[in-house]
């Protein structure tokens, strides 16, 4: 999977996705965003997301 993902994407993985600025550096800011959902739009233009904190399930007991 690429580890780059653009605004609009569907959430390939529930979790705490990091905005990464154009150049590929973090900006400290992140977004929560759940499975098959569309990551939301960023603050500026060229800005992408990168997962960096999934979400932990349970199995079914």
């Amino acid at each position: 999977m690429n580890d780059k993902l653009t605004p609009g994407d569907r959430t390939p993985r529930s979790g705490q996705y990091e905005i990464i600025g154009p150049r590929g550096g973090a900006t400290g800011d992140e977004r929560t965003s759940t499975r098959g959902n569309p990551l939301p739009p960023t603050p500026k233009a060229g800005q992408s997301y990168r997962l960096v904190d999934p979400t932990k399930h349970r199995g079914n007991r």
